[in-house]
């Protein structure tokens, strides 16, 4: 895991990455963002830069590669996998068996998009905290 690396959001509605791009903004992290609207776009980014990302952030809902199948084929990808990049959904809704599907693929975390920016500034915060402090396998 890359503490210092990009953050990656794959959202394919415009209007919630605008609220991410303002959450991220207001929290201020150094670390850049890099936003696609499609899996797809995602994967080839990740497949064909050096960069080694801090995290992704994931919808599941998208056209064309849904969030468990990009996961299911970065966590394949022998590459990806040594990064160690925590990999998150991001959701507007869910239901139990998507949230076992995607612990099924070894998801480091399953949320669901709160309906106010002040909460979604706090989670947003949390979840950064979080993983800036813990310790990934290829840190050693």
């Amino acid at each position: 895991m890359n503490k210092t690396g990009p953050i990656i959001v794959i959202e394919d509605d415009e209007d919630d990455q605008e609220i991410l791009m303002e959450v991220f903004k207001k929290i201020a992290i150094p670390n850049k963002v890099f936003y696609f609207a499609d899996g797809n776009e995602a994967l080839e980014f990740l497949n064909k830069t050096d960069i080694q990302p801090f995290m992704i952030l994931s919808d599941i809902n998208m056209p064309r590669i849904n969030g468990f199948e990009l996961r299911n084929k970065v966590f394949a990808d022998k590459q990806l996998a040594t990064k160690c990049i925590p990999y998150l959904f991001f959701t507007t809704s869910s239901n139990k068996n998507a949230v076992l599907e995607a612990y099924a693929l070894s998801v480091q975390g399953f949320f669901i998009k709160p309906t106010s920016v002040n909460t979604l500034e706090s989670m947003v915060r949390k979840i950064i905290d979080y993983w800036q402090i813990c310790i990934a396998p290829n840190e050693f």
